[in-house]
């Protein structure tokens, strides 16, 4: 089984029950336009798939992962502690594109992953292994940008901080292996998907109150405008026969009940819930469109994810 190779905010791994069981028994192809760290992605490692990301260096460094992972595992091999000297043969050893000090190796290593956003120059494969290591050494693996596009989180505390993963790499390459991947809008889906497809939907969101109401929703890059488009879409992939799973903040429990799925509520501690009167520690909803008695169930995780023609 494949694993992420990031650690990711909002990542689903604590969910995957409650999904798959609103997964449809079967279907065909899988398409994730909101891939993230790829928590769902990963475990279930589809056999034919669409992935998407607004981020262009996250998909840059999935595309890299597909199609030469022995060479991302070298160069990770060849990072140093985080806490050692700058190396003064690469760039930015004294300072940054913006002069500010390099006091340690992580800070360097930073310098040298934003050069993308700020000079525009970059390469696929060093920009991907300085990805997974600053992931894995920066402070509790948090992936922030400023608002010109740099990654700006400090350096993490960890005793042996392991930024390779060999394994995980090769089993998350072989996972990519057959998979299309997408750095744009969403709304792509309304073009790849076909009827008895599955789509699963996880878009930017911030945990809210549930008396938080519909118009007061914004996030990040992602705002009320976006989810309106998002429900759109959705609504339109379920009249077309493709089945449709949402992850959101609770307060779109009402604007997705009202377009006619089927709702869940989960608790501050991840348990799901469906009464919706008893929703006052609630901060996610899982919705989806697939009626309870063509659903995978509890106990059926380990199903098929492709349907022979």
């Amino acid at each position: 089984m494949a694993e992420p190779i990031l650690k990711w905010a909002g990542g689903k791994r604590q969910l995957l029950d409650a999904l798959y069981a609103r997964f449809p028994e079967s279907y065909d192809r899988y398409h994730e336009p909101f891939v993230g760290g790829g928590a769902l992605f990963f475990d279930l490692e589809p056999d034919a798939a669409t992935i998407n990301d607004a981020n262009p260096r996250l998909v840059s460094l999935y595309e890299t992962v597909r199609d030469d992972p022995e060479g991302l595992i070298d160069r990770l091999e060849r990072f140093d502690d985080p806490d050692a000297d700058p190396d003064p043969s690469l760039p930015y050893a004294e300072t940054t594109q913006r002069g500010r000090d390099v006091d340690a190796y992580y800070y360097q290593q930073r310098a040298r992953f934003n050069d993308r956003p700020y000079t525009g120059s970059f390469d696929p494969l060093e920009e991907a292994a300085l990805f997974v290591y600053l992931n894995r050494t920066c402070y509790n693996g948090l992936y922030r940008e400023n608002a010109d596009g740099g990654f700006n989180v400090p350096i993490g505390r960890y005793a042996n901080p392991d930024w390779v993963h060999r394994d995980r790499i090769r089993r998350a390459s072989e996972a990519l292996a057959d998979v299309e991947i997408r750095n744009g809008d969403f709304a792509y889906v309304l073009d790849a998907a076909d009827p008895g497809d599955l789509v699963y939907f996880d878009p930017p969101y911030e945990p809210l109150s549930p008396t938080a109401d519909f118009t007061e929703y914004s996030a990040e890059g992602f705002d009320r405008d976006d989810q309106r488009r998002l429900l759109d879409a959705a609504t339109t992939l379920v009249d077309r026969g493709v089945h449709v799973v949402l992850s959101n903040s609770g307060v779109m429990y009402e604007p997705y009940t009202e377009a006619g799925l089927d709702v869940d509520t989960v608790d501050a501690v991840r348990a799901i819930n469906s009464d919706a009167d008893n929703r006052d520690a609630v901060d996610e909803v899982i919705a989806t469109s697939v009626p309870a008695s063509e659903r995978r169930g509890d106990d059926q995780r380990s199903l098929s994810t492709f349907t022979e023609e």
